[in-house]
């Protein structure tokens, strides 16, 4: 073996770092083959050292610098030292030469020094100053031998032999010279776990630490860079330790060998279980997402990538952990150095936004090691930002034409990736040009007048707009392009020559090629003033064809100027205008007439005067014309009025007549206006009774003139007339219909304000001033009935103008209306109430129609209050209830609600009102239905939108009167008595509580309920007797003419008794049928006669007509008797009487029916209102019924006194006294049989007719002749002998002896019409045609004898 001196001089050479000359190429094996050959022989030097060669460079001048790593391998360890002292202390640089190289070595280091471990192993280590490659770090173990002795280097487990890599000077790149990193550790110790190892401070705390802290030092301390270890916390669950460990990055197994031996240097007593060795390293991973920029609909790419191998890998949601599934996909992949894992979100939301985690985990059975990472994403909606939302584009714009527009779609960030596409969807399919910068996409429409017709103009057309990340998201985005097109108009008139006259109507016409318009104006242009026509009711607009009409009823210096038509659709209008002018001619209602009415003697002068205002600038052709002949006129001129008269005589005197005149106007242009008429009454030869300044005319003639006072021989004229009656050689005023000043302007000016075109824009002041005219002249009103009328007449006309719900404009007229339905007005109004025009009504129909046209403001209706009425309303919208309920309260503490249901409202429309009016008053001004009164407030409820199906709406209504019974579901029919209007019970419910009565209505209009006084127990008494009554007449009747039809040919054998027997018979089949239209008219009126007036007529008619018929065959069988008791000796032949009979009973009733009808059904008087019979308040046609009957019943009441007369009459000699009882036993009978049959039981009746009249009176009418069947059946039926024998011999089928004796004159011969069945013989009985009589001229009887014979038959 060498010395160490030898040794170390040849390492000199070859163990560390030479520095030498050479070329790149050449190989240094020839330079240590010299050296071992040269200095120590080859067999020795190999024995003692190997070789390893590290880059070796050839190289030519100039000379470089090398480094060269030398091995030196020593069989005995303990040279190690010596040889390390050697080098340190060696005199450097040194100089040779070898195969004529020179070498210079300028520094020898020391790196890397192995011991052997083991049979295939060795311990290396690193000098000071010299650390690991990188390359090798992680598989670094540390040697066993070196755990056990803290004191000494760290060496690492190396395969033997070694060879490198070698340690290097220590640089940043180098195992464990890098920023050290923390690694969180946890261990667990079996003990228990005490309070004070919270405490930091405490004893007990502080040994575990150091305790801990100094094992933990020396088993982490070969860990690559290992700085220091450091206990952080306990915490129970047995005791945890968490400490930190700052060192370089190590490997699972570096990190798992150093936990194995940390119990090496830790007391038992810790009892330290090895298996929950626990680190986490959170900032090792390599987290990247992409794309960067995460919108809604991408597909997402989470990757998590760590420097150790892992097959465990977990992704986290937050807290939760992510499976692979419908959304996610996992990968994992493993490398011999690095694992790596992929989470795929497949078409992610917002909702998907927030922190994700990955963590691998490697485990042992001495350690876990967890790497995790976190990562919070955001997810956007991909917000497309467009140019432009909506845009108009005029087509036939020449601008728009050269300019098209451009349509542009943006991003608000650059994505490399992004892209764009356009589409067009429309009725007009216009296209352009697309194109695309950055992050926005771009389109150029093409715009043609040629793909834009007028009729498609305002046809919107929708260019989507779609953008792609590229990752998957997209978004659209509409623009809304409306394609506009300027519209051509033109106007045209129906005038001639663009004039009109005041009074005329004309429309105008406004055309457009384009019908597809939002709107249309009317504007009138006049001087320098221009107003708006505000008219809903005068224009009428119509889409297809697009066009708009104007129509002037009445033309006035209002409608005077340029017209100006107007189609807008959206910001684009377009116009034509034309001028009209309007000249001036009177209005019809505006020419006074003098006189109105009067009555002109023959060959006398009569003035006759048509007057207009003096305001008027016209100079008019103006002619008078009396009975179709004209005459020219003076003209008088005054401060207030132009004149023109003409004085009229009258030569035609032959026979009173009547004349009409009329003056006609003619203007400039042609046109002409006729006033009213004057009416002349011709009085030829008659004495003239009065005479004055008035007029002239005879007794009981009338006179009308206008309203007018003579100032300086000038007039002041108002409104309306005055009627004058010639009376008692005097003219006295009849009736004054004369207006107030105040009241006529008023009406004046309404006339004015409904032909206005701006009638709308004027009606809040017109109404503020109608309030205030109308309070001022309550005296006034309240005593003139034409003034009040003229009220009612001004509400009606403005009603019907549009108004804003504003709540000054609803007080003005719900006050005006107050004003005049005062209990201060009751007697006007029932004046009022007697015109063929019902008032009241109109007024009811006034305040609906008002109600009716308010036109809300915020979608509001105010509440409202004026005194007596009170308006409430609502619109329909989305946010509204649901449904409808008012309540009203008024003044007299009476309630009235009003509910409309949900369903009712859900079939409005949209911005529909509901308006309801509370009347206090008004429902007692309108006429009342026969004895019921109006026991509750007035309601009437109005829906703006037209309804063509029922509409439900329930009332409740709080009585007035509790003591009223019977309640009835009322509504205000307008359409009632040729639109005179009235109380109807159509559609309505009732149901009645104790102070109140729910109404159940299937309409709307105006209600209320209608109640009659408590007479209930009498109205069912006499009602029981009437039908109990009626029904027992009827059922007499029947029978009658079935017994009269089984003995007639038994009856009738002579022909006194043949006439009356069809007397009998006709009598009683009138009163049959009589009865039978009674009872339908009671059943018309126990419904509703209202709904049955045509039945109501009818059967009105038939009972008249029937109850006549039956007292004209009283009439008839009276004047047989009286006939036969009086005219003894003249005999009249039966044909002859049963003509005039029938004539009578049939043929006067039949006159005076008809002419009652003809005269009082035009004039609506021919019934009563409340039931079916002649009327008596109005027309006074009860007395048609009346008079006959009374007459009749005087008639025989006069016939019974001669009948009676006759019998007590004697024959021959004085009458004893059982005659005389006999006499009076007659009389009794008579009257009894003739009372009920001759009608002297409807002399009741006049007491019924008085006003005020007894009950008693009525009950005894209604009971006699409810019964009149039955005393026809008894008294002139069965009380007849005859008939009675008859009948017992027909039921015994034996021949009648009795009546061959008593009749032995008189044989019966076979009739000319035999029927078998006695039914089928009543027709012919009726009629009389039973058979042929001849006298016997075997036994000639006296005419004396037979005719009293005759009449004993009859009264019998």
């Amino acid at each position: 073996m060498p010395s160490p001196i030898t040794a170390g001089l040849h390492c000199l050479f070859l163990l560390v770092t030479a520095c030498c000359q050479t070329s790149q190429d050449s190989n240094f094996h020839p330079f240590i083959q010299y050296i071992i050959d040269s200095t120590l022989g080859e067999e020795s030097f190999q024995s003692e050292m190997q070789r390893q060669k590290r880059n070796i460079l050839i190289f030519d001048l100039p000379p470089l610098e090398y480094t060269v790593d030398i091995e030196v391998s020593l069989m005995d360890s303990s040279f190690l030292e010596p040889i390390k002292e050697y080098f340190r202390k060696l005199s450097l640089p040194v100089s040779t030469n070898i195969s004529n190289v020179e070498m210079t070595v300028s520094n020898i280091n020391i790196t890397t020094v192995c011991l052997p471990s083991g049979e295939n192993k060795s311990c290396c280590s690193c000098e000071n100053g010299y650390a690991w490659p990188s390359a090798v770090c992680s598989d670094l173990i540390t040697c066993p031998s070196v755990s056990l002795a803290p004191d000494l280097p760290c060496s690492y487990m190396m395969e033997k032999p070694f060879h490198g890599p070698y340690c290097e000077p220590q640089t940043e790149d180098l195992c464990g010279m890098g920023e050290p990193i923390i690694m969180n550790m946890s261990v667990r110790l079996d003990t228990d776990f005490w309070d004070d190892l919270r405490d930091s401070s405490s004893e007990l705390y502080k040994k575990y630490k150091a305790d801990l802290e100094k094992a933990f030092n020396a088993s982490y301390r070969c860990l690559p860079g290992f700085v220091s270890t450091t206990v952080t916390g306990f915490r129970p669950g047995s005791v945890f330790v968490n400490y930190e460990v700052k060192a370089g990055a190590a490997s699972f197994d570096q990190i798992a060998n150093s936990h194995k031996i940390v119990p090496q240097f830790l007391d038992a007593l810790y009892r330290l279980d090895q298996a929950t060795f626990t680190m986490k390293i959170t900032d090792q991973t390599n987290f990247t997402v992409s794309p960067v920029d995460i919108f809604e609909g991408d597909t997402v790419r989470l990757t998590c990538q760590i420097n150790s191998t892992s097959q465990n890998v977990t992704w986290y949601y937050f807290d939760q952990i992510i499976s692979t599934g419908f959304q996610y996909l996992i990968e994992r992949n493993i490398s011999m150095k690095t694992s790596w894992s992929t989470l795929e979100i497949i078409n992610i939301t917002v909702k998907d936004s927030g922190t994700y985690g990955c963590s691998f985990t490697n485990s042992n059975h001495f350690h876990t090691l967890i790497y995790k990472a976190t990562k919070t994403i955001a997810v956007s909606l991909l917000y497309i930002t467009p140019n432009v939302n909506d845009i108009d584009v005029i087509c036939n714009s020449p601008e728009m034409q050269t300019n098209s527009p451009l349509l542009s779609c943006c991003i608000d960030r650059h994505l490399p990736s992004l892209t764009g596409d356009w589409k067009v969807n429309g009725a007009l399919s216009i296209t352009g040009v697309s194109s695309f910068s950055e992050n926005c996409t771009e389109y150029k429409l093409n715009i043609n007048e040629s793909v834009c017709p007028p009729e498609m103009s305002g046809t919107v057309t929708t260019y989507t707009c779609e953008l792609r990340t590229g990752h998957g998201a997209r978004h659209s985005q509409n623009i809304r392009v409306t394609y506009l097109q300027t519209a051509h108009v033109t106007i045209s008139s129906s005038t001639k020559n663009s004039s009109i006259s005041e009074g005329y109507p004309f429309n105008l016409t406004c055309e457009s090629d384009v019908s597809n318009y939002d709107s249309i104006s009317w504007k009138i242009q006049s001087g320098t003033s221009t107003k708006t026509v505000d008219c809903d009711t005068c224009i009428n607009n119509s889409k297809f064809p697009a066009m708009s009409v104007l129509t002037v009823r009445t033309a006035t210096q209002d409608w005077n100027g340029t017209y100006i038509c107007t189609f807008s659709q959206k910001y684009l209008e377009s116009s034509a205008n034309v001028t009209i002018k309007v000249i001036s001619l009177p209005l019809k209602q505006n020419i006074l007439i003098k006189p109105i009415a009067t009555s002109i003697p023959c060959k006398v002068q009569q003035a006759l005067e048509c007057c207009i205002s003096a305001n008027t600038v016209e100079d008019y052709d103006v002619t008078f014309v009396v009975q179709e002949n004209e005459f020219r006129v003076g003209k008088k001129i005054g401060r207030n009025l132009v004149c023109y008269v003409y004085n009229y005589t009258e030569t035609e005197c032959s026979k009173e007549k009547k004349l009409m005149a009329y003056c006609k106007f003619i203007n400039c242009i042609g046109e002409k206006v006729n006033s009213e008429n004057i009416s002349l009454h011709l009085i030829p030869d008659k004495e003239v009774s009065c005479s004055d300044s008035i007029g002239i005319g005879i007794e009981g003639a009338t006179l009308i003139k206008p309203c007018c006072t003579s100032d300086n021989s000038d007039y002041l004229c108002t409104r309306g007339n005055i009627t004058y009656k010639c009376s008692n050689k005097a003219w006295k005023v009849q009736r004054n219909d004369c207006l107030s000043e105040q009241i006529s302007n008023l009406l004046t000016s309404a006339e004015s304000l409904v032909n206005s075109p701006d009638a709308k824009a004027n009606l809040p002041e017109y109404l503020a001033k109608l309030k205030e005219k109308t309070e001022n002249a309550k005296n006034t009103i309240n005593t003139s009935p034409a003034n009040l009328g003229a009220i009612v007449t001004i509400l009606h006309m403005v009603s019907s103008i549009p108004a804003y719900a504003e709540k000054l404009t609803i007080q003005n007229f719900l006050s005006t209306v107050d004003f005049i339905v005062a209990d201060s007005t009751t007697e006007v109004w029932e004046d009022l109430n007697k015109e063929e025009i019902l008032k009241s009504s109109l007024l009811l129909q006034s305040v609906e129609n008002f109600s009716l046209h308010l036109q809300p403001v915020n979608n509001t209706i105010p509440p409202v209050s004026a005194n007596s009425l009170q308006l409430q309303g609502t619109v329909v919208t989305e946010n509204n209830n649901p449904y409808y309920n008012k309540t009203f309260h008024s003044t007299e503490n009476l309630t009235a609600s009003v509910l409309i249901g949900e369903n009712e409202i859900q079939t409005l429309p949209q911005n529909s009102t509901i308006v309801s009016v509370m009347y206090s008053k008004l429902g007692h001004i309108l006429p009342r239905n026969g004895t019921k009164y109006v026991n509750s407030l007035l309601i009437t409820t109005t829906v703006s939108s037209n309804r063509s199906q029922m509409f439900n709406i329930n009332m409740t209504f709080a009585k007035k009167n509790s003591s009223l019974k019977m309640p009835q579901c009322v509504f205000w029919n307008f359409t009632l008595n040729n639109h005179r209007a009235g109380w109807d019970t159509h559609g309505c419910t009732p149901t009645e509580a104790e102070d109140y009565v729910i109404c159940s209505c299937s309409h709307l209009t105006s209600f209320s309920i209608l109640m009659s006084p408590d007479k209930f127990s009498q109205v069912i008494f006499e009602d029981y007797i009437t039908y109990i009554g009626l029904a027992i007449s009827i059922l007499s009747l029947v029978a009658c003419i079935i017994i009269e039809s089984l003995v007639w040919k038994y009856v009738t054998n002579n022909t006194t008794s043949y006439m009356r027997h069809i007397c009998i018979l006709n009598i009683a089949t009138s009163l049959l049928i009589a009865d039978i239209w009674f009872i339908v008219t009671a059943s018309i009126n126990d419904q509703n006669q209202q709904m049955s007036r045509g039945i109501c007529f009818v059967a009105t008619f038939f009972i008249h007509l029937f109850y006549l018929c039956v007292f004209f065959w009283m009439l008839s069988l009276g004047l047989i008797l009286f006939y036969r008791l009086v005219f003894i000796l003249h005999n009249t032949s039966k044909t002859a009487q049963k003509a005039v009979a029938f004539c009578l009973g049939y043929g006067c009733p039949f006159v005076i029916a008809v002419i009652t009808i003809t005269v009082t059904l035009p004039r609506n008087s021919y019934t009563r209102k409340d039931v079916c019979w002649l009327n008596w308040k109005d027309s006074k046609a009860l007395l048609a019924f009346v008079i006959p009957a009374l007459i009749i019943v005087a008639m025989n009441l006069f016939i019974t006194a001669v009948v009676i007369i006759k019998i007590l009459r004697p024959t021959i000699g004085d009458r004893s006294n059982r005659q005389e009882r006999n006499s009076l036993f007659q009389i009794g009978k008579s009257v009894a049989i003739l009372t009920p049959l001759l009608g002297l039981t409807w002399g009741f009746g006049l007491a019924t007719i008085i006003k005020n009249s007894h009950r008693a009176f009525h009950i005894l009418f209604a009971l006699l002749n409810a019964l009149q069947g039955l005393f026809i059946l008894v008294f002139g039926t069965l009380w007849d002998k005859k008939i009675q024998e008859a009948l017992l011999k027909r039921n015994s089928m034996s021949k009648w002896s009795s009546q061959q004796t008593k009749s032995s004159s008189l044989i019966l011969v076979t009739p000319m019409l035999a029927m078998s069945y006695p039914f089928s013989r009543t027709f012919n009985n009726l009629c009389g045609k039973t058979g042929k009589y001849r006298v016997s001229s075997s036994e000639p009887s006296s005419s004396s004898s037979e005719n009293t014979s005759k009449s004993y038959s009859l009264l019998n």
